[in-house]
């Protein structure tokens, strides 16, 4: 498969789709990991993702991978960094998801925003589900459901990445998938953390 070709639109279409997915769960993976396979020559990258194949670039992007996979193992740390994230992952998704255009030819501007736009909201989905998620497991005193969730979203980048790259026709299904338990997770979580709250900050009778 010609991942690079100007032509295949389609693969452009899910390397950015899978790019901008991924970078809601774990930008810093994403960065490392396809600039890793561009570099070994394993996958050509589009002019506009070969600047991931700079050598400071691998070398920041692992370090910030290692640093990323420790504190997503920790409960309320991995809650208070998908926080700070919320700002970088989001428009970081997009970013990746307009350059995987980048050097298309013809109309590539207009390609690149359109995947901008949804690379960027799929970032935002896919970090809305994992934050909101996190919080919800973070009210249990026990450690192993959060670690457990933080081993899944590790599978996961490569596993869509490598699916996008070599088998567009499957990841597309998966990633609709993915969209529905996402976008489910979100609006669940979100009002049972939202009950929580209240009954959390509730005034006590004696207060009252």
């Amino acid at each position: 498969m010609n991942i690079g070709s100007a032509l295949d639109v389609s693969a452009l279409a899910a390397m950015a789709a899978a790019l901008g997915w991924a970078s809601g769960l774990r930008l810093y993976a994403v960065v490392f990991i396809t600039g890793l396979v561009g570099t070994l020559g394993w996958v050509p990258l589009p002019a506009g993702l070969q600047v991931l194949q700079n050598p400071w670039v691998l070398g920041a992007s692992g370090l910030m991978l290692m640093v990323e996979f420790v504190a997503d193992k920790i409960p309320f740390v991995d809650s208070l960094w998908d926080t700070v994230h919320t700002v970088i992952r989001i428009p970081a998704g997009a970013a990746l998801a307009a350059g995987a255009f980048g050097g298309l030819g013809g109309d590539s501007a207009s390609w690149a925003l359109i995947a901008a736009l949804a690379g960027g909201t799929l970032a935002a989905t896919s970090h809305t589900a994992k934050i909101t998620s996190r919080a919800a497991v973070n009210t249990s005193p026990e450690p192993f459901s959060n670690i457990a969730m933080s081993l899944a979203g590790d599978a996961a980048v490569p596993v869509m990445l490598w699916l996008a790259y070599e088998h567009p026709a499957w990841f597309w299904p998966l990633l609709v998938v993915m969209v529905l338990i996402a976008l489910t997770t979100i609006v669940v979580l979100f009002k049972v953390l939202r009950a929580l709250l209240r009954r959390l900050f509730k005034p006590s009778p004696a207060a009252a």
